[in-house]
């Protein structure tokens, strides 16, 4: 299973930073990034009556790369320091306290469509009612929605075994030849057997790098579904569309970092 698939036209491509010295600083600029990008898509479906539909296309296929860019050098980042992955310093303590395995629960994509789809039904129920619809969110298919609802169920089903694949790594962390090292090593500082504690050091780091390698893997998954599921839905919508749910999902990312990094101010300002 490829676990990053590779995207489509070079010619939609944006180069990014591909060398950025910490991830926190990619990050950063990939943030910068999405704002410019948010910007673009904004403009977009202000103006979608006169932009090419090529056009849309290849704004699409740009965030789209731009979000493959960051799994991929999440990926990177991942084989060096799978921890740091898993409890992120450059997020909010809020954002963090919503992660599912290192980043956004793959499901939350259909209550973001399924919102923001609702939204702007609503605002255009009087159009819809004369047979005059805009052509976004508001107007999916029968034939989308029948797929949206097949792909959210199979989403959901290899979400919980993700999940499951966790618990069960997890709880693996108190075996028996986790508990029985630890209990030597234990044994060994109680009476100041400091060569004996060497002697050992060598287990305790294979143990150790043993469970940083089943992270590893299931950190992989989980970015591997967040990215297909992403990248699955917005096949199924149609270009405009595709920008609609683009600015919603980047309206929605950095609105929760800001505030959520305005709240870890807050709460590290001198009472």
């Amino acid at each position: 299973m490829s676990v990053l698939p590779s995207s489509g036209s070079a010619t939609c491509m944006d180069s990014g930073n591909q060398n950025p010295d910490t991830f926190n600083n990619f990050f950063e600029r990939w943030l910068v990034e999405q704002n410019q990008h948010l910007r673009e898509l904004v403009a977009a479906s202000r103006q979608q009556s006169s932009v090419d539909e090529q056009n849309l296309r290849c704004l699409v296929q740009r965030v789209l790369d731009h979000y493959e860019h960051y799994y991929k050098a999440k990926a990177k980042w991942s084989k060096q320091d799978v921890l740091a992955m898993l409890s992120p310093s450059w997020i909010s303590k809020f954002e963090d306290a919503f992660l599912w395995i290192g980043g956004w629960r793959p499901s939350i994509a259909f209550h973001l469509l399924y919102s923001k789809s609702g939204m702007q039904l609503e605002d255009q129920l009087d159009e819809l009612i004369r047979g005059m619809g805009r052509g976004d969110l508001g107007d999916l298919s029968p034939t989308q929605l029948s797929r949206i609802n097949e792909l959210q169920t199979k989403t959901i089903r290899e979400e919980k075994e993700i999940s499951e694949k966790m618990a069960k790594h997890q709880e693996s962390v108190a075996d028996s030849s986790m508990v029985e090292l630890s209990h030597l090593v234990s044994e060994m500082m109680r009476k100041g057997d400091e060569d004996g504690v060497d002697v050992e050091k060598d287990k305790v780091e294979s143990a150790m790098e043993s469970k940083e390698e089943g992270l590893k893997e299931i950190l992989l998954r989980a970015d591997d579904l967040r990215f297909r599921t992403l990248k699955t839905v917005i096949h199924i919508l149609n270009p405009i569309q595709s920008v609609h749910f683009f600015i919603a999902a980047a309206e929605l990312h950095l609105r929760i970092h800001e505030w959520g990094k305005r709240i870890d101010h807050k709460h590290h300002q001198p009472s």
